[in-house]
């Protein structure tokens, strides 16, 4: 039954809200706050999953967006997030860094729910309105929702890499997905390297005649490929990091790890597709060059839980720890530790602090679409201090160019820079970084914004 109408509808995986202490609050993250006012100002809606398996919710309004929660059950978290998602696309999406699973029943529940979505979406969406559509876990849903409302105007933006041709045709319903994303007006990617492997996908599979200026025609339909790179509130950042309060928890980690003279960071969820055991490798590689004075050096490693129900998951966590053990227990002395590892998440506000209390940030994934932590380290650096080593493979390195840039798999490539960076001279740390925070205040959350619903005619 039709609830409300609504000229913009953002369809993702989850809603923008979360249940705390008996009532809703808007969940944290740029992405919520670029897209509230503009949903406000559209009387917009919000089509998501609530968080809960077997929780039918009705819509309501929360901060003045129509929120319209989407049902799943326990078997379908399960084959459709935790299987077809993370365990099918997740990997082969990123380089097929672990081997992808190839279920059909996990592809059935992808469909039932992609459907699921999109029949959400005609529920609110005016027959002429906008309908954002947002990752992988929907790349179904454009098409679906296509059926419903032949004249809506439809985006998608993929937050993850989207992979060559050689990766993605392993997929067995590679020709269902690529008509899927095809069924929208606007197709977005954060990099010019995903953009064009999904336009040679397009024309390999559903032999797509490219237009010129970012254009393709799919099956008689004109689609803009867009390249859309998601930045972050960069004021929120810095002036978190500006605050007495942040300057002075990050001096207290600084003292309480013995004010080393060169504290190095790593952030992550504890992904396999971030690096983090092969950036250990570096780390040790460095100290074993530099044991007359390794307790110069600390390696903070903080490690966001995530998916720990997966295997693939499970064994990197006892990878990463039994590394850090070993490390500490080869170079640690009485009073210090080289390695400091953290697995769980931490508020934003601890987390700048140690975003400003670290004089090196290794963001070095196997492959990432974009890696905001590296777009958050530098906007905390307000003095235009701090070095970046940033993976090629990240999507934030097509910018970012001014950051240390390594090959992940290459330990000695990583270590060497590690050491540059390190005795790196005042002056190229000050040049470095301000053409880094002039990139990242350029390619904010807002434009980030902006610049995907114009080309929706928003």
């Amino acid at each position: 039954m039709r609830t409300v109408d609504s000229n913009i509808v953002v369809v993702a995986n989850r809603l923008p809200v979360r249940w705390v202490d008996d009532d809703w609050e808007t969940s944290p993250g740029g992405l919520v706050r670029a897209l509230v006012p503009i949903l406000q100002d559209r009387d917009g809606a919000w089509v998501g999953w609530g968080g809960v398996a077997d929780e039918k919710m009705e819509p309501f309004v929360h901060n003045g967006i129509s929120q319209v929660p989407v049902t799943l059950s326990a078997q379908e978290v399960d084959d459709f997030y935790f299987g077809f998602c993370n365990g099918t696309l997740w990997p082969l999406y990123h380089d097929a860094v672990v081997a992808p699973d190839f279920h059909r029943h996990w592809w059935r529940a992808y469909q039932t729910v992609n459907r699921r979505y999109a029949d959400a979406v005609a529920d609110v969406l005016d027959a002429q309105g906008i309908a954002w559509v947002q990752d992988y876990q929907l790349q179904l849903t454009p098409g679906y929702i296509r059926e419903v409302a032949p004249e809506a105007k439809i985006g998608f933006y993929l937050h993850i890499p989207f992979p060559p041709v050689e990766l993605f045709s392993r997929l067995p319903w590679r020709t269902e997905i690529l008509r899927g994303l095809a069924a929208a007006d606007v197709v977005a990617f954060q990099t010019r390297r995903s953009a064009e492997n999904f336009v040679r996908c397009v024309r390999r599979f559903l032999g797509g005649t490219p237009q010129g200026q970012g254009m393709i025609d799919v099956e008689g339909r004109l689609v803009r490929v867009q390249r859309a790179p998601i930045g972050i509130d960069v004021d929120e950042f810095r002036n978190l990091a500006s605050k007495p309060e942040i300057q002075a928890r990050a001096a207290t980690l600084r003292q309480a790890m013995g004010n080393p003279d060169k504290l190095m960071l790593g952030v992550d969820r504890l992904d396999y597709t971030k690096g983090i055991d092969v950036r250990l490798k570096a780390v040790d590689t460095l100290l074993a060059w530099s044991k007359e004075h390794a307790d110069r050096y600390e390696f903070v490693q903080v490690a966001v839980p995530t998916r720990e129900s997966v295997p693939a998951y499970q064994e990197l966590r006892e990878r990463v720890e039994g590394m850090v053990g070993r490390i500490n227990g080869e170079y640690a002395r009485p009073g210090w530790s080289p390695v400091h590892y953290l697995h769980r998440s931490l508020p934003l506000e601890d987390l700048v602090a140690y975003y400003v209390a670290a004089d090196v940030m290794l963001v070095t994934p196997l492959r990432d679409g974009m890696n905001l932590v590296a777009k958050e380290y530098v906007a905390c650096r307000t003095r235009n201090d701090g070095v970046l080593v940033l993976s090629e493979f990240a999507g934030a390195a097509e910018n970012m160019r001014a950051a240390l840039l390594v090959n992940p798999h290459d330990v000695d490539q990583v270590a060497t820079t590690l050491r540059h960076a390190v005795e790196m001279s005042p002056e190229e740390i000050e040049s470095r970084m301000r053409a880094l925070n002039r990139t990242v205040k350029r390619e904010d959350v807002y434009r980030w914004a902006r610049t995907c619903l114009e080309a929706l005619g928003a």
